[in-house]
Protein backbone atom coordinates (compact mmCIF):
# COMPACT_ATOMS: atom_id res chain seq x y z
CA UNK A 1 0.00 0.00 0.00
CA UNK A 2 1.12 3.57 -0.67
CA UNK A 3 0.87 4.48 3.00
CA UNK A 4 3.53 1.84 3.75
CA UNK A 5 6.05 3.54 1.46
CA UNK A 6 9.20 4.60 3.32
CA UNK A 7 10.64 8.06 2.64
CA UNK A 8 13.88 9.65 3.75
CA UNK A 9 14.00 13.09 5.36
CA UNK A 10 15.86 14.35 2.30
CA UNK A 11 12.91 13.35 0.11
CA UNK A 12 10.50 15.17 2.42
CA UNK A 13 12.64 18.33 2.50
CA UNK A 14 12.55 18.47 -1.30
CA UNK A 15 8.79 19.10 -1.19
CA UNK A 16 8.34 22.56 0.27
CA UNK A 17 6.75 24.71 -2.44
CA UNK A 18 3.15 25.46 -3.41
CA UNK A 19 3.44 22.86 -6.18
CA UNK A 20 4.19 20.07 -3.70
CA UNK A 21 4.23 20.29 0.11
CA UNK A 22 5.11 17.36 2.35
CA UNK A 23 5.40 17.34 6.13
CA UNK A 24 6.09 14.73 8.80
CA UNK A 25 4.48 13.98 12.14
CA UNK A 26 4.99 11.04 14.50
CA UNK A 27 6.97 9.14 11.88
CA UNK A 28 4.40 9.54 9.12
CA UNK A 29 4.77 11.48 5.88
CA UNK A 30 1.90 13.62 4.60
CA UNK A 31 1.34 15.24 1.21
CA UNK A 32 -0.72 18.33 2.12
CA UNK A 33 -0.51 20.05 -1.27
CA UNK A 34 -4.25 19.81 -1.88
CA UNK A 35 -4.95 21.31 1.55
CA UNK A 36 -2.93 24.51 1.10
CA UNK A 37 -5.81 26.71 -0.07
CA UNK A 38 -8.24 25.29 2.49
CA UNK A 39 -6.07 25.38 5.59
CA UNK A 40 -8.10 27.30 8.22
CA UNK A 41 -4.94 29.00 9.48
CA UNK A 42 -3.98 30.20 6.01
CA UNK A 43 -1.77 28.86 3.23
CA UNK A 44 1.35 30.63 4.49
CA UNK A 45 1.59 28.51 7.63
CA UNK A 46 1.71 25.32 5.60
CA UNK A 47 4.30 26.71 3.21
CA UNK A 48 6.43 28.00 6.10
CA UNK A 49 6.64 24.50 7.53
CA UNK A 50 6.82 22.56 4.27
CA UNK A 51 9.45 19.84 4.24
CA UNK A 52 9.69 19.79 8.03
CA UNK A 53 8.33 17.97 11.05
CA UNK A 54 5.22 19.75 12.37
CA UNK A 55 4.94 18.20 15.83
CA UNK A 56 5.97 21.43 17.57
CA UNK A 57 3.67 23.78 15.67
CA UNK A 58 0.74 21.35 15.84
CA UNK A 59 1.15 21.01 19.58
CA UNK A 60 1.72 24.67 20.41
CA UNK A 61 -1.54 25.63 22.12
CA UNK A 62 -0.45 29.24 22.58
CA UNK A 63 0.27 30.14 18.97
CA UNK A 64 -1.55 27.63 16.79
CA UNK A 65 -3.67 25.15 18.73
CA UNK A 66 -5.03 22.14 16.86
CA UNK A 67 -7.96 19.99 17.88
CA UNK A 68 -8.02 16.22 17.87
CA UNK A 69 -10.26 16.40 14.80
CA UNK A 70 -7.48 18.28 12.99
CA UNK A 71 -5.12 15.36 13.58
CA UNK A 72 -7.77 13.05 12.20
CA UNK A 73 -8.12 15.20 9.11
CA UNK A 74 -4.36 15.25 8.63
CA UNK A 75 -4.26 11.46 8.65
CA UNK A 76 -6.20 11.43 5.38
CA UNK A 77 -3.17 12.93 3.65
CA UNK A 78 -0.71 10.24 4.79
CA UNK A 79 1.36 8.86 1.93
CA UNK A 80 3.94 6.84 3.80
CA UNK A 81 6.27 6.59 6.76
CA UNK A 82 9.60 8.20 7.55
CA UNK A 83 12.69 6.07 7.49
CA UNK A 84 14.36 5.25 10.79
CA UNK A 85 17.36 7.36 9.78
CA UNK A 86 15.01 10.22 8.94
CA UNK A 87 13.36 10.04 12.35
CA UNK A 88 16.76 9.96 14.04
CA UNK A 89 17.85 12.97 12.00
CA UNK A 90 14.76 14.98 12.95
CA UNK A 91 14.53 14.06 16.60
CA UNK A 92 17.95 12.76 17.57
CA UNK A 93 16.56 9.46 18.86
CA UNK A 94 16.95 5.92 17.67
CA UNK A 95 13.85 4.12 16.40
CA UNK A 96 13.79 0.43 15.56
CA UNK A 97 11.30 0.83 12.71
CA UNK A 98 9.00 3.62 11.60
CA UNK A 99 5.99 1.35 12.06
CA UNK A 100 6.68 1.39 15.80
CA UNK A 101 6.28 5.16 15.98
CA UNK A 102 3.17 6.43 17.74
CA UNK A 103 0.22 6.78 15.38
CA UNK A 104 -1.35 10.15 14.65
CA UNK A 105 -4.28 10.81 16.93
CA UNK A 106 -7.60 9.83 15.41
CA UNK A 107 -9.56 12.69 16.94
CA UNK A 108 -12.77 12.81 18.94
CA UNK A 109 -13.88 9.57 17.31
CA UNK A 110 -12.64 7.37 14.53
CA UNK A 111 -13.96 8.17 11.09
CA UNK A 112 -15.95 5.24 9.85
CA UNK A 113 -15.68 3.79 6.35
CA UNK A 114 -19.35 2.89 6.70
CA UNK A 115 -20.41 6.52 6.70
CA UNK A 116 -20.87 8.79 3.66
CA UNK A 117 -18.64 8.25 0.63
CA UNK A 118 -18.14 11.81 -0.73
CA UNK A 119 -17.27 10.50 -4.20
CA UNK A 120 -20.88 9.34 -4.72
CA UNK A 121 -24.20 11.27 -4.42
CA UNK A 122 -24.44 11.85 -0.70
CA UNK A 123 -28.11 12.56 -0.07
CA UNK A 124 -29.24 9.10 -1.20
CA UNK A 125 -26.62 7.52 1.05
CA UNK A 126 -28.01 9.36 4.07
CA UNK A 127 -31.63 8.62 3.17
CA UNK A 128 -31.21 4.89 2.61
CA UNK A 129 -28.69 4.17 5.37
CA UNK A 130 -29.55 2.33 8.58
CA UNK A 131 -27.48 4.39 10.98
CA UNK A 132 -28.34 5.13 14.57
CA UNK A 133 -28.72 8.76 15.58
CA UNK A 134 -25.59 8.62 17.75
CA UNK A 135 -23.55 7.29 14.84
CA UNK A 136 -24.84 9.90 12.39
CA UNK A 137 -24.34 12.86 14.76
CA UNK A 138 -20.83 11.69 15.67
CA UNK A 139 -19.66 11.06 12.12
CA UNK A 140 -21.18 14.12 10.45
CA UNK A 141 -19.22 16.36 12.83
CA UNK A 142 -15.86 14.80 11.95
CA UNK A 143 -14.58 17.02 9.11
CA UNK A 144 -13.48 15.47 5.83
CA UNK A 145 -11.61 17.00 2.93
CA UNK A 146 -12.21 16.43 -0.78
CA UNK A 147 -11.05 18.14 -3.94
CA UNK A 148 -13.73 20.35 -5.44
CA UNK A 149 -17.36 19.86 -4.41
CA UNK A 150 -18.70 16.44 -3.52
CA UNK A 151 -22.00 15.52 -5.22
CA UNK A 152 -25.20 15.86 -3.19
CA UNK A 153 -27.85 14.80 -5.71
CA UNK A 154 -25.90 13.39 -8.63
CA UNK A 155 -28.40 14.82 -11.14
CA UNK A 156 -29.64 18.13 -12.64
CA UNK A 157 -30.37 19.47 -9.12
CA UNK A 158 -26.65 19.59 -8.36
CA UNK A 159 -26.22 23.02 -9.93
CA UNK A 160 -28.76 24.53 -7.52
CA UNK A 161 -26.67 23.44 -4.52
CA UNK A 162 -23.54 25.24 -5.72
CA UNK A 163 -23.29 28.97 -5.03
CA UNK A 164 -20.22 31.17 -5.57
CA UNK A 165 -19.82 33.90 -2.96
CA UNK A 166 -20.27 36.80 -5.37
CA UNK A 167 -23.89 35.82 -6.06
CA UNK A 168 -24.86 36.95 -2.54
CA UNK A 169 -24.25 40.72 -2.95
CA UNK A 170 -25.81 40.61 -6.43
CA UNK A 171 -29.04 39.31 -4.91
CA UNK A 172 -29.24 41.10 -1.56
CA UNK A 173 -27.91 44.60 -2.26
CA UNK A 174 -30.88 45.40 -4.55
CA UNK A 175 -33.26 44.00 -1.91
CA UNK A 176 -31.76 46.27 0.77
CA UNK A 177 -31.85 49.33 -1.48
CA UNK A 178 -35.43 48.69 -2.57
CA UNK A 179 -36.76 48.35 0.98
CA UNK A 180 -35.15 51.62 2.09
CA UNK A 181 -36.36 53.34 -1.06
CA UNK A 182 -39.91 52.03 -0.58
CA UNK A 183 -39.98 53.11 3.07
CA UNK A 184 -38.77 56.64 2.33
CA UNK A 185 -40.59 57.28 -0.96
CA UNK A 186 -43.93 55.51 -0.53
CA UNK A 187 -44.35 55.23 3.26
CA UNK A 188 -42.92 58.68 4.08
CA UNK A 189 -40.35 57.38 6.53
CA UNK A 190 -37.97 60.28 7.42
CA UNK A 191 -34.59 59.61 5.91
CA UNK A 192 -32.93 60.84 9.11
CA UNK A 193 -34.29 57.76 10.93
CA UNK A 194 -32.96 55.27 8.39
CA UNK A 195 -29.52 54.70 10.02
CA UNK A 196 -31.09 53.95 13.41
CA UNK A 197 -33.65 51.42 12.21
CA UNK A 198 -31.25 49.97 9.65
CA UNK A 199 -28.95 49.27 12.62
CA UNK A 200 -31.88 47.70 14.49
CA UNK A 201 -32.30 45.35 11.53
CA UNK A 202 -28.62 44.36 11.61
CA UNK A 203 -28.82 43.70 15.35
CA UNK A 204 -31.98 41.67 14.80
CA UNK A 205 -30.13 39.61 12.23
CA UNK A 206 -27.30 38.80 14.66
CA UNK A 207 -29.88 37.29 17.01
CA UNK A 208 -31.48 35.35 14.12
CA UNK A 209 -28.02 34.16 13.04
CA UNK A 210 -27.31 32.81 16.51
CA UNK A 211 -30.79 31.30 16.96
CA UNK A 212 -30.85 29.51 13.60
CA UNK A 213 -27.35 28.18 14.06
CA UNK A 214 -27.99 26.92 17.57
CA UNK A 215 -31.63 25.86 17.58
CA UNK A 216 -32.22 24.81 13.96
CA UNK A 217 -28.90 23.77 12.47
CA UNK A 218 -27.53 22.21 15.68
CA UNK A 219 -30.65 20.57 17.00
CA UNK A 220 -28.65 17.39 17.54
CA UNK A 221 -30.06 16.45 20.93
CA UNK A 222 -33.66 16.74 19.71
CA UNK A 223 -33.04 15.26 16.26
CA UNK A 224 -35.45 12.35 15.69
CA UNK A 225 -33.76 8.97 15.34
CA UNK A 226 -34.85 8.50 11.75
CA UNK A 227 -33.13 8.68 8.36
CA UNK A 228 -35.55 11.32 7.07
CA UNK A 229 -34.54 13.59 9.95
CA UNK A 230 -30.88 12.87 9.22
CA UNK A 231 -31.44 13.74 5.54
CA UNK A 232 -33.03 17.11 6.36
CA UNK A 233 -30.30 17.85 8.89
CA UNK A 234 -27.61 16.94 6.38
CA UNK A 235 -29.08 19.25 3.74
CA UNK A 236 -29.48 22.19 6.10
CA UNK A 237 -26.16 22.06 7.93
CA UNK A 238 -24.70 18.58 8.27
CA UNK A 239 -22.95 18.77 4.92
CA UNK A 240 -21.15 21.92 6.05
CA UNK A 241 -19.70 20.17 9.09
CA UNK A 242 -18.92 17.05 7.07
CA UNK A 243 -17.11 19.07 4.35
CA UNK A 244 -16.42 22.47 5.95
CA UNK A 245 -14.00 23.72 3.30
CA UNK A 246 -16.26 23.25 0.25
CA UNK A 247 -16.04 26.68 -1.41
CA UNK A 248 -19.25 26.29 -3.37
CA UNK A 249 -21.41 25.40 -0.36
CA UNK A 250 -20.32 28.03 2.15
CA UNK A 251 -22.94 30.62 1.27
CA UNK A 252 -26.66 29.84 1.27
CA UNK A 253 -28.27 29.46 -2.18
CA UNK A 254 -30.47 32.56 -2.62
CA UNK A 255 -33.60 30.51 -3.37
CA UNK A 256 -33.22 28.70 -0.03
CA UNK A 257 -32.20 31.84 1.84
CA UNK A 258 -35.16 33.87 0.59
CA UNK A 259 -37.57 31.02 1.32
CA UNK A 260 -36.31 30.63 4.89
CA UNK A 261 -36.47 34.39 5.40
CA UNK A 262 -40.18 34.71 4.50
CA UNK A 263 -41.52 34.05 8.04
CA UNK A 264 -39.07 36.60 9.45
CA UNK A 265 -40.01 39.08 6.72
CA UNK A 266 -43.71 38.72 7.57
CA UNK A 267 -43.02 39.01 11.31
CA UNK A 268 -41.08 42.27 10.89
CA UNK A 269 -43.86 43.71 8.72
CA UNK A 270 -46.37 42.82 11.43
CA UNK A 271 -44.53 43.92 14.58
CA UNK A 272 -42.93 47.17 13.35
CA UNK A 273 -44.85 50.27 12.22
CA UNK A 274 -45.20 50.96 8.46
CA UNK A 275 -42.08 52.58 7.06
CA UNK A 276 -39.91 51.53 9.95
CA UNK A 277 -40.58 47.88 9.14
CA UNK A 278 -39.09 48.09 5.65
CA UNK A 279 -35.96 49.84 6.93
CA UNK A 280 -35.55 47.12 9.57
CA UNK A 281 -36.01 44.50 6.83
CA UNK A 282 -33.31 46.19 4.75
CA UNK A 283 -30.93 46.12 7.74
CA UNK A 284 -31.72 42.47 8.45
CA UNK A 285 -31.05 41.45 4.84
CA UNK A 286 -27.84 43.47 4.92
CA UNK A 287 -26.88 41.63 8.11
CA UNK A 288 -27.60 38.30 6.44
CA UNK A 289 -25.52 39.29 3.40
CA UNK A 290 -22.65 40.29 5.68
CA UNK A 291 -22.95 37.02 7.58
CA UNK A 292 -22.78 34.94 4.40
CA UNK A 293 -19.77 36.82 3.06
CA UNK A 294 -17.96 36.82 6.40
CA UNK A 295 -18.62 33.10 6.77
CA UNK A 296 -16.98 32.49 3.41
CA UNK A 297 -14.13 34.83 4.33
CA UNK A 298 -13.47 33.02 7.61
CA UNK A 299 -13.10 29.71 5.79
CA UNK A 300 -11.17 30.79 2.71
CA UNK A 301 -9.36 34.07 3.20
CA UNK A 302 -6.83 35.75 5.42
CA UNK A 303 -8.81 38.06 7.72
CA UNK A 304 -7.72 41.70 7.45
CA UNK A 305 -8.93 42.97 10.83
CA UNK A 306 -8.31 41.87 14.41
CA UNK A 307 -12.01 41.09 14.86
CA UNK A 308 -12.15 38.87 11.78
CA UNK A 309 -8.94 37.10 12.79
CA UNK A 310 -10.48 36.39 16.18
CA UNK A 311 -13.73 35.18 14.62
CA UNK A 312 -11.84 32.94 12.18
CA UNK A 313 -10.14 31.15 15.05
CA UNK A 314 -13.43 31.03 16.93
CA UNK A 315 -15.37 29.56 14.02
CA UNK A 316 -12.67 27.05 13.13
CA UNK A 317 -12.73 25.90 16.75
CA UNK A 318 -16.48 25.37 16.34
CA UNK A 319 -15.77 23.06 13.41
CA UNK A 320 -12.66 21.30 14.63
CA UNK A 321 -12.98 21.34 18.43
CA UNK A 322 -16.55 21.60 19.71
CA UNK A 323 -19.62 21.93 17.47
CA UNK A 324 -21.85 22.31 20.53
CA UNK A 325 -20.52 25.77 21.43
CA UNK A 326 -19.52 28.92 19.57
CA UNK A 327 -22.61 29.58 17.46
CA UNK A 328 -21.80 33.19 16.62
CA UNK A 329 -20.11 33.74 13.26
CA UNK A 330 -20.08 37.50 12.75
CA UNK A 331 -19.69 38.16 16.48
CA UNK A 332 -19.76 36.48 19.89
CA UNK A 333 -22.39 38.80 21.37
CA UNK A 334 -25.17 36.23 21.76
CA UNK A 335 -22.75 33.51 22.85
CA UNK A 336 -21.87 35.83 25.73
CA UNK A 337 -25.54 36.50 26.50
CA UNK A 338 -26.56 32.82 26.47
CA UNK A 339 -23.28 31.48 27.89
CA UNK A 340 -22.37 29.34 24.89
CA UNK A 341 -18.97 30.94 24.30
CA UNK A 342 -16.32 28.55 23.06
CA UNK A 343 -13.09 29.11 25.01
Amino acid sequence: MMKDTVYTMEQVEAHRTAKSVWVTLNGKVFDVTDFIADHPGGADLILQHGGTDIAEIMGDSDSHAHSEAAYSLLDEYAIGVLSADGIKKRHGVAVKHSEEVEHVALGMAKKSDKFIDPTRPMLAQVFFAKWSKDFYVEQVHLPRQVKGSAPIFGNFLEVFSLTPWWVIPLVYIPICIYNVYYAVTFLNQPISTVPLFFGVGILLWTFIEYSLHRFAFHLDAMLPDHQIAFTVHFLLHGIHHFLPMDKMRLVMPPALGLTLSLPIYKAVLFFFPPGINHVVIAGAYCGFMGYDLIHYHLHHARPFTAHLREMKTYHMDHHYKNANLGYGITSKIWDYVFQTELK
